[in-house]
């Protein structure tokens, strides 16, 4: 099936098609690396949009990959808004966690290297508050988040992550 596939990495936005057998979650969390066919990269510096047949990208790159539309949310999630640090990206979304009286401790340990978002709003990490693109869903490459801001604690989830107490807070609809 041909998938269509858009990500945020440390160069920019990679757009274009992959080919697979099985679902896009299920191929960044047990793939070492994607091939984009149709490519276009977006520079996150000023230039040039950059078109190939083809490209290989190792998934540790992606650091935000957009869900596809037939993505459905989880059923009977509650969603917890954080603030995320990724790269050079500053991202906003809602996390779900399983329902009942402590969120944080509903939450079960991630089995893969992407956690899903919703409501996600993508912004440089330097202008936080002019946002780049919003979607539905995306994942976040886990071990790729920097600072997490939320009312849970949420160290298995992004470990490394320096976890900021403050409440988390959506930037502005620009």
């Amino acid at each position: 099936m041909n998938i269509d596939f858009e990500a945020y990495t440390v160069w920019g936005l990679v757009r274009g098609g992959i080919e697979a057998d099985q679902p896009l979650h299920d191929l960044l969390n047990h793939e070492t690396n994607v091939t984009v066919h149709d490519c276009h990269i977006s520079p996150l510096t000023a230039g040039a949009v950059t078109e190939r047949e083809s490209a290989q990208i190792d998934v540790d790159d992606l650091l935000v990959v957009v869900a596809p539309a037939d993505v459905v949310a989880p059923i009977h999630a509650s969603w917890n808004e954080l603030m995320l640090g990724v790269g050079p990206y500053g991202v906003s979304g809602l996390l779900p966690t399983l329902p009942g009286y402590d969120p944080g401790r509903s939450l079960t340990r991630p089995s893969g290297h992407f956690v899903l978002l919703s409501n996600v709003a993508v912004s440089r990490i330097d202008r936080p508050s002019l946002v780049l693109a919003r979607h539905r869903f995306a994942w976040v490459n886990r071990y790729a988040v920097t600072r997490v801001r939320s009312e849970l604690e949420l160290p298995y989830h992004f470990p490394g992550a320096e976890q900021d107490p403050a409440r988390a807070q959506r930037p502005a609809t620009a």
